[in-house]
């Protein structure tokens, strides 16, 4: 795929560029770790519930060792040390542990070497259910097909009881993609809520037990039409390795996991998310998830021509992150949207150039296109003309995860009918322009392929310029979004720590082992 005639020499040197700045945020989170990644640990091990004031006993007992022990250890010796020391199961470790007859922090811990030990057992069972589920996915996809283009789609009532109606719904109606939105606010909360919810404020809470709810009913529609529906949701913010965590358990195949929309939108501290990105990616990958990137936010509050080139940055950067994390192509997921002011002369063409020009960056990455938002108004007449070109363009530039826009947009949360109508637009724009793609070549030195070079060339000398200055410093100079933050603010900032000499986490230490295998 070479349409754009792009220079390979800047695309080569562009990525030099993010591999260095991912290497240098690396060097950090290699030496830190943080309250949810060792939460998530926990869970790994098979940990799960909360205590008579609802809250997680994951959260108690890293809150117990942060206090009582000695944190930058991490609490796999911790927890290896207790169990030894109780000669009891984890089950019953953790039940006499709720009820104060047993202590988590103990005088004597054991060995690096006897903690995996110890905890050999229940970090096996765990994986072993996560690696079920990978394969699981991979026969149903082999026995029923999937589509080069998926279409996506959105539910959100608060109430898991109706999301399942309107995904069912949805399913039916030829969706491919179903991602439940996570109820408002839930990204800054420093812990997961627990069990089925029907609360929630523009979304429904991520819990275990809404992805395992929502799991079996995709799963039963998918065995009537004969189609794997994918299931997403979101796992950037505070808890973004926990979430990665139950989704691997639960088979979600999608989680929208990137770090720098948590700096931006929901002013989550780089330093936390940053280190939990590599954790959260670290189990995607092992699990087999599609990651989501959130480069298409930048152009909610950016203009989308002037400011293009910081998504394409973007994407090399987060490519770089997802490499570091051992994530196949095949699972990065990046993103970018269909932003351009319609009534800018000739944007449909500028919108080809830019969803090409993704498209052949990232050849075999699951590119996650999203639709108009920014400048739809209540004209339902306007947004559904407005959805077809984005449809058009989407089938042009062969996008994989294809968020269908709603003629309701700016109006309210849509109803199961404009669901259904989005779906039918693009299913009718996709078969109409079936083979369109394979037909149809930019004209040589065309708006198009020196709009895409264009992009590219200012995408890569902002590349030089974050190599050089950090990412910290650009993220303080707000290149990205036009949104300032700073090392030291947000949230999250007081649940990271330095390891010590003798940390360990056994979770990670295992995985980094498998990939190194594999």
């Amino acid at each position: 795929m070479n349409k754009l005639s792009l220079n390979q020499e800047t695309i080569q040197s562009s990525r030099e560029y993010a591999k260095k700045i991912a290497k240098d945020i690396q060097s950090l989170i290699d030496i830190h770790s943080t309250v949810s990644v060792e939460r998530t640990v926990l869970r790994l091990l098979g940990i799960d519930g909360i205590d008579k004031f609802e809250v997680p006993i994951v959260n108690r007992m890293v809150d117990d060792v942060k206090e009582n022990g000695d944190i930058t250890k991490g609490v796999s010796v911790y927890m290896a040390s207790a169990l030894k020391k109780s000669q009891l199961s984890i089950d019953d470790f953790c039940e006499a542990y709720l009820n104060q007859k047993v202590k988590l922090v103990v005088d004597e811990l054991v060995s690096k070497e006897e903690t995996k030990s110890i905890l050999k057992q229940y970090y096996e069972k765990q994986l072993g259910l996560i690696e079920n589920n990978r394969l699981q996915r991979s026969a149903l996809i082999k026995k029923y097909g999937e589509k080069k283009t998926e279409l996506y789609v959105i539910v959100a009532t608060g109430n898991i009881e109706e999301d399942v109606l309107q995904a069912k719904a949805a399913g039916r109606a030829g969706a491919d993609i179903v991602a439940v939105i996570r109820s408002t606010g839930q990204s800054l909360l420093d812990y997961v809520p627990y069990g089925k919810t029907t609360e929630g404020f523009g979304g429904t809470y991520a819990t275990q037990e809404n992805f395992r709810i929502m799991r079996e009913a995709l799963d039963e529609v998918g065995e009537e039409e004969k189609r794997y529906i994918k299931l997403v949701n979101y796992a950037s913010g505070l808890c973004m390795p926990e979430i990665a965590a139950m989704g691997a358990l639960e088979r979600l195949d999608v989680l929208l996991n990137d770090s720098m929309y948590g700096i931006i939108f929901r002013d989550i501290n780089m330093k936390r998310t940053f280190i939990d990105q590599y954790f959260s990616r670290l189990i995607n990958a092992y699990s087999g998830i599609i990651i989501n990137t959130g480069e298409d936010n930048y152009l909610t509050t950016s203009d989308a021509i002037l400011e293009a080139h910081t998504v394409t940055a973007s994407q090399f950067i987060n490519e770089a992150f997802a490499i570091e994390a051992h994530l196949p192509e095949e699972l990065m997921g990046l993103g970018h949207a269909f932003e351009i002011n319609p009534n800018v002369e000739d944007s449909f063409l500028l919108e080809i150039a830019h969803a090409q020009l993704a498209r052949e960056l990232f050849p075999n990455a699951p590119l996650k296109y999203m639709p108009p938002t920014k400048h739809i108004n209540g004209n339902i007449f306007r947004a559904y003309q407005q959805n077809a070109m984005f449809n058009m363009v989407t089938t042009l530039t062969e996008q994989k995860i294809h968020l269908l826009g709603m003629m309701t947009e700016a109006i309210h949360t849509p109803f199961i009918s404009d669901r259904y109508l989005a779906i039918k637009n693009a299913q009718m724009v996709q078969n109409s322009m079936k083979s369109l793609v394979n037909e149809i070549h930019y004209k040589e030195d065309g708006i198009i392929q020196k709009r895409a070079q264009f992009v590219l060339d200012n995408a890569h000398k902002l590349l030089k310029e974050i190599s050089e200055d950090g990412m910290f410093n650009t993220l303080a100079k707000g290149v990205f979004a036009e949104t300032k933050r700073t090392e030291t603010g947000g949230k999250g900032l007081d649940g990271v720590f330095k390891k010590s000499d003798d940390y360990i986490n056994v979770i990670s230490d295992q995985l980094e082992a498998y990939f190194n295998e594999n």
